[in-house]
């Protein structure tokens, strides 16, 4: 198939967007002056396209550095400015047969995407309707000619020869200045095999005016407008896989109300300020990231997690932009505007992930640098073939003729030479091969990014499926990262809620961590604090007050020892609540030991079930985390974890996950949230970052769950194995249909318009396949396993 619509050979550029490219200009680590420019290449539809695009660029003196994006026909360039300028860059693609649109980016602009490329749409229709009127009175005309009324042959070859100029020549002359800027900078594209099929045709149907013979012209005119019509539905379909990055750029609130000298201002979105105070009313959408100052709500995560159930928001608490508060007025501080939100980095993750490729496809990428040309070969010796083999060939058409309605045995050498030629030209679709990757990579990103799960590359999808190993940091992965009170027991002559009572109005006195679990715990159990007097913090043991006209301590066996206080009692349940991984404390009241209490850092809800699904996977997984063995086995062994390893500093982690990748000899993935489990994640042959957790962990990571959730891992795995099977069948299909659709050509079975015709279904299966992943997976959890 061909390039989309807005192929550069398509149409002309329009005169209100021949803008500079966007540049910026830096110094380079070693002195060297670098600047970068993003070019819009409309025609870039398929890795075919961007291979001869990034051809072009190559050859261009002081080019650093070349990234090309097909879902959104961005090129990337990072060049030296004192050897070339974005002029030059422009000049190198349009040699290379491509049209420029160089788009002066700024902030905000994204929103017009969607409008963008809707317009490019609506000029592929509409070429093709200028086409096909013409043609369909054509081949009207060509039907009455043959079966109804034979007109004179000078008269039916002059009224087909003006109805198709148009259609070759003028709405096709992008397609022929194209191909001759392809052929003249040696990087031959997919418009060379259209105009040297529609080209020629035409040429030699004009031969009828002096000489008699069967006219080609109508076949000109087919091809033409096949090939327009397949610019138009390929463009189309392709822009139904990369929608999910175009509903992202809408999500975003277009006006934020803020507070400025005590008023109510109404303001874009684009001019928010870090430290603004937003205002927004229930039902709105929070404009970017910050805080709550003021006000409590729940918010609809959904955009960002894929969980559809609203979280309840309170002042300190963190917000998201583009996310909706459901029901209480809420008063926001801006933190993160422009291009540093959650929502500018999650399009900014699935665009990497759409730009990028998966190592499957660098067998494809340098077959198809040699395909055009070698079709071409091919082309010419069916030709030679045909003109002087004729007669040794002629069986099998007369073989074909007998089920093959278009095969016609009884025809000249030369004629037939013609057919096989232009038929091989049409037929061979470089697009299609070049489709089946990113179109897969479109739809997988994309849905990987309503659902929470963000992939950084298509390696990290290729990956993914192949692992077998996955390491779990402990805090803030397997377990809530905070710790929380667990476990309330009273000695003989106490209850537990008196015991909550006086320990945690004991505790109120204190700013330790521990001390506020234990407080948070006793009012999620509703029980009444009184007041704390004479209150003082022991290092190292604990603390003490007046509650209640009584003497209460919380701490250690320590603290016991040097009030005199006989605890020996307690000492059976203490052992037990530390083996199991938690910090138990003793309660003791005026001169007696009353009983314990204990607070963990606990397994978030979905852990366990999360794991059991990755061993469900045949993964075997391994726990690392920096907390003491008795701890680390306590969790383990509450969520399943095959190995434990305790006890490990930050650099020791990044040393076991080279020691596991030595070990097992296959790929390992590491999963973290914290700014320690950054150079972990680098190691790792993929590193899964937490989204709750710390920025550089994001960073860091090929994978990101926006969720926080276990679970996720295990979507992502399955969505990373349904993605690569589709590219897997895209590529399969593709060449299939290539290596089988040429010879069939080549031996002439096909005529030319059936020709044209399967080239364009071919591209339009590879993308149709691609957005059957979105069908046959409605919910990650649902996908199939390899």
């Amino acid at each position: 198939m061909t390039p989309d619509e807005h192929c550069p050979q398509c149409h002309d550029p329009e005169p209100d967007l021949q803008r500079p490219p966007e540049t910026k200009s830096a110094e380079g680590g070693d002195g060297q002056a670098t600047a970068e420019a993003t070019l819009i290449v409309p025609g870039m539809g398929s890795n075919h396209c961007a291979g001869l695009v990034r051809t072009s660029l190559e050859r261009v003196a002081g080019v650093h550095q070349i990234g090309t994006n097909i879902s959104d026909y961005r090129v990337r360039v990072t060049y030296d400015p004192r050897q070339t300028q974005p002029e030059g860059l422009r000049h190198a693609v349009e040699r290379g047969g491509y049209e420029v649109e160089a788009v002066e980016r700024v902030e905000g602009e994204e929103q017009d995407e969607a409008a963008r490329e809707e317009a490019y749409v609506l000029r592929a229709l509409r070429r093709f309707w200028f086409a096909a009127v013409p043609t369909a009175v054509i081949m009207v005309l060509m039907m009455v000619h043959m079966f109804l009324w034979a007109l004179p042959e000078a008269l039916y070859l002059a009224i087909v020869a003006v109805l198709a100029f148009p259609v070759v020549f003028i709405i096709g002359r992008h397609t022929h200045v194209s191909a001759w800027r392809s052929l003249t900078n040696r990087t031959a594209n997919m418009d060379v095999l259209i105009s040297m099929g529609s080209l020629p045709p035409y040429l030699i149907g004009l031969v009828g005016f002096v000489y008699p013979m069967t006219s080609f012209i109508e076949m000109a005119a087919t091809i033409m407008t096949f090939h327009l019509l397949g610019r138009y539905l390929e463009n189309r379909a392709k822009g139904r896989a990369s929608q999910a990055i175009r509903r992202l750029l809408t999500l975003g609130a277009k006006t934020a109300t803020v507070e400025r000298e005590g008023r109510e201002v109404e303001v874009p979105v684009k001019e928010l300020q870090p430290g603004d105070i937003m205002v927004v009313k229930p039902g709105q959408k929070i404009p970017t990231d910050g805080e709550i100052v003021e006000g409590s709500s729940h918010v609809d995560e959904s955009i960002a997690t894929g969980e559809s159930v609203p979280v309840e928001k309170g002042p300190g608490d963190q917000v998201l932009g583009a996310t909706v508060n459901s029901e209480g007025l809420l008063k926001v501080r801006a933190t993160r505007v422009g291009k540093d939100t959650f929502l500018a980095r999650v399009i900014r993750l699935v665009r990497e992930a759409q730009g990028s490729k998966v190592p499957i496809q660098a067998f494809a990428d340098r077959v198809t640098s040699y395909f055009v040309p070698a079709v071409m070969v091919i082309a010419a010796g069916s030709f030679v073939m045909w003109l002087l083999a004729a007669d040794q060939l002629r069986p099998i058409l007369q073989w074909g003729a007998t089920f093959l309605p278009w095969v016609n045995p009884d025809l000249s050498p030369l004629f037939l030479a013609i057919l096989a030629a232009i038929a091989v030209l049409v037929i061979a679709c470089p697009c299609a091969l070049g489709l089946a990757t990113p179109t897969a990579l479109m739809v997988g990103s994309g849905m990987g990014a309503e659902r929470g799960v963000l992939f950084r590359t298509g390696e990290a999808i290729q990956n993914l499926k192949n692992l077998r190993t996955i390491v779990l940091d402990k805090t803030g992965t397997i377990t809530k990262g905070q710790s929380a009170l667990t476990d309330v027991h009273a000695a003989e002559g106490f209850d537990q809620q008196e015991i909550l009572a006086v320990a945690a109005a004991a505790e109120t006195g204190s700013e330790h961590p521990i001390a506020r679990a234990v407080v948070e715990g006793a009012k999620q159990r509703e029980t009444e604090i009184s007041k704390v007097s004479d209150f003082k913090a022991l290092t190292a043991r604990g603390v003490q007050g007046q509650v209640d006209g009584r003497v209460v301590r919380v701490g250690t066996r320590r603290l016991a020892e040097e009030a005199g206080i006989d605890a020996r009692g307690l000492e059976e349940t203490l052992a037990r609540l530390e083996s199991e991984g938690k910090t138990a404390f003793l309660v003791l009241i005026d001169d007696r030991a009353a009983g314990v209490i204990a607070v963990a850092d606990t397994v978030k809800p979905g852990s366990k079930d999360a794991i059991a699904r990755l061993h469900a996977m045949d993964l075997k997984t391994v726990m690392i985390t920096g907390d003491n063995e008795r701890t680390a086995r306590a969790i383990a062994g509450q969520v399943g974890i095959d190995e434990v390893r305790a006890e490990v500093l930050p650099e020791g982690k990044v040393e076991a996950i080279r020691e596991l990748q030595r070990r097992t000899g296959e790929l390992v993935a590491m999963v973290g949230d914290g700014i320690n489990d950054a150079p972990a994640l680098k190691q790792a042959d993929v590193g899964i970052a937490i989204g709750a957790g710390a920025d550089v962990a994001i960073e860091a990571a090929d994978v990101t769950l926006v969720r926080g959730d276990l679970n996720a891992v295990a979507e992502a795995m399955l969505l990373s194995r349904a993605t690569f099977r589709k590219i897997v069948q895209n590529l399969f299909w593709a060449w299939f249909y290539n290596l089988a659709a040429v010879p069939i050509a080549a031996i002439g079975l096909l005529h030319p318009m059936i020709g044209v015709i399967a080239m364009t279904a071919s591209s339009l299966s590879v993308v149709g396949n691609s957005i059957l992943l979105k069908r046959s997976s409605t919910a990650p959890a649902r996908l199939p396993g390899p």
